[in-house]
């Protein structure tokens, strides 16, 4: 189930709390003006959070006082909280993974017009949050788990208390075993790899402003990952072997070739990061000598020059190439649809 939700983090307040400062008020010299906030704020990015509480030692009005200065620039209200009391909230929503410099007065002078006489700046940090993105990846089907919510909390807002159930039991329990809640691991990784490139962001499997905006879209709108899930493992053990899985059901197997023992393929798991329908591959053989290869066809590139992909051998199983998971033609061709960037592929020994 899809709930509409908000942007969430912890919003960090670096401010100097009880800050005591002479001001002059609607031309009455008053005696102090007291700058507090709390520590942090609720976890969301919703508008109409405060960012700056001030108490002052006689009446004031909010609607005579100047906007609160951000940078970058961040619309704010004052908020009428108190005879003496009022309070800046946000106007608009906060980018969460930004840094925001909030400016307050060191001193406040009031006639018919207030202005800030003098500035401090203090930063404000909207901060990532790995459980949240496992709820929204798993919820919009890009991770190999399911979510179930169990809190009965009624803002949508935040991350909620849930179980997350394994979907596809057929898949090695080796990979089972490098997902874990609220760790950054190469299984989530790859689900948001392949959220940021279905969505035309920078792949760079990191949570950065744009994708957080672009999860909670989705997220709003129920927009489901469309493809199933795959996973491509590769075994070492002789005679090669691939096995692809598409939603963790095997559905093709093959023979391969990897690494020799002076350019061998390196064992982990990895994500798919670039693809070619056909490439050249170039490089230095082990005697030294240079290699030019046109027409490498089906080419999906997983851990620096280590690709899948399709290349004429008299025969296949053992180890052959230079690093490269090789295929012939057309198996590489069955193979490279259901390997899109973030596909996890696993090299094992």
């Amino acid at each position: 189930m899809i709930r509409r939700l908000a942007l969430c983090g912890v919003l960090g307040l670096v401010i100097t709390a009880s800050t005591t400062l002479p001001v002059s008020l609607a031309g009455a010299t008053v005696l102090s003006l007291r700058a507090s906030v709390s520590a942090t704020v609720p976890p969301t990015f919703q508008t109409g959070l405060p960012l700056v509480r001030l108490h002052f030692t006689a009446p004031v009005n909010a609607k005579q006082l100047p906007p609160l200065e951000t940078r970058p620039a961040l619309r704010t209200t004052w908020e009428q909280i108190g005879p003496n009391d009022v309070q800046a909230v946000t106007a608009q929503t906060l980018a969460p993974l930004a840094t925001y410099v909030v400016v307050i007065p060191r001193a406040l002078t009031c006639s018919a017009r207030c202005h800030f006489a003098a500035l401090q700046a203090r930063s404000v940090t909207v901060s990532s949050n790995l459980s949240w993105e496992d709820q929204l990846l798993a919820e919009l089907n890009y991770l190999p788990v399911s979510f179930t919510a169990t809190s009965t909390m009624p803002s949508l807002s935040q991350p909620v208390a849930g179980i997350y159930s394994w979907i596809y039991p057929s898949l090695p329990l080796s990979l089972r075993q490098q997902w874990s809640l609220s760790t950054d691991n190469v299984i989530l990784r790859g689900a948001l790899m392949t959220f940021q490139s279905q969505h035309a962001l920078a792949v760079t499997g990191e949570a950065d402003p744009p994708t957080w905006t672009a999860l909670v879209a989705a997220a709003n709108s129920g927009a489901l990952d469309p493809a199933p899930y795959n996973y491509v493992n590769v075994s070492m053990t002789l005679p090669e072997t691939l096995t692809l899985f598409v939603a963790g059901r095997t559905v093709f197997h093959t023979l391969v070739n990897t690494g020799i023992p002076l350019s061998p393929t390196a064992p982990g798991t990895y994500t798919v990061y670039l693809r070619y329908v056909t490439t050249t591959m170039s490089g230095t053989l082990p005697d030294g000598k240079p290699y030019h290869d046109t027409g490498i066809p089906w080419t999906s590139y997983f851990n620096g020059g280590d690709a899948l992909h399709g290349f004429i051998r008299s025969s296949y199983g053992f180890p052959q190439s230079l690093g490269c998971v090789e295929m012939p033609f057309a198996d590489a061709k069955t193979v490279f649809p259901h390997t899109p960037i973030g596909t996890l592929v696993t090299v094992r020994a």
